[in-house]
């Protein structure tokens, strides 16, 4: 198993040019590296998005998790989302921006030590000694890719998505699913956008139960 931190993202550079399309060529890089297209690919809400585009033009994947995707929220849930990354803040101390931490939209269902367990993985020092957290805020203003042509996604999909979660839709999931050769839904209840935070073990047995299907 292994986990991508997307440049601009996590322990990741920062590069100084913003190229539209360039997470989804950190996977194929990444891939290319561990010489392996016949890949099982989980992604929650932008990395659900990068997964459903690679497995659109590589017929080899195997099977793609797509967790809380964006699909149907209203425009004013999306321009929330976007103005409140935009607007990262930095705080004095690493402490002070550790206890800011928050997710978003919010998770009032996740436990406060995996709050803060996240939080103490997601800050870092800034060059003026401030503190912020890991993401560059300049990849929200960029246009998306274009999006995929779900009719050439052939491998098996599950769309897992939070009873409460405004940025996937049940109309939108049910859409999504009759777009794609094989695809079929999960829905976690009591949760929202992060249903992998505040629901980790259904979570998990809803990806177990998925996964189980390619073992040899």
């Amino acid at each position: 198993m292994v986990a991508l931190d997307f440049r601009g993202h996590g322990v990741s550079d920062y590069p100084d040019d913003l190229v539209v399309g360039a997470f989804n060529d950190d996977l194929e890089l990444l891939l290319a590296q561990l010489g392996n297209e016949d890949v099982l690919l989980v992604g929650h809400s932008m990395g659900s998005h990068v997964a459903l585009d690679h497995a659109s033009r590589h017929p080899t994947t195997r099977g793609i998790v797509l967790i809380d995707i964006s699909r149907g929220a209203s425009r004013a849930v999306g321009r929330r989302s976007r103005l409140a990354l935009r607007m990262r803040g930095t705080y004095a101390s690493r402490d002070d921006a550790i206890r800011r931490f928050q997710f978003l939209p919010e998770a009032p269902q996740a436990e406060e030590t995996l709050r803060l367990h996240i939080a103490q993985h997601s800050v870092r020092e800034e060059p003026d000694g401030r503190y912020s957290y890991c993401f560059d805020p300049r990849w929200f203003t960029l246009s998306s890719r274009p999006p995929p042509d779900h009719t050439r996604v052939v491998c098996p999909t599950l769309i897992v998505r939070g009873s409460k979660s405004t940025i996937l839709t049940e109309e939108g999931a049910r859409e999504l699913a009759s777009e794609l050769a094989d695809a079929r839904c999960a829905v976690i209840q009591d949760a929202g956008h992060h249903v992998h935070v505040e629901r980790p073990e259904a979570t998990l047995a809803a990806l177990q139960a998925f996964l189980s299907e390619f073992e040899s």
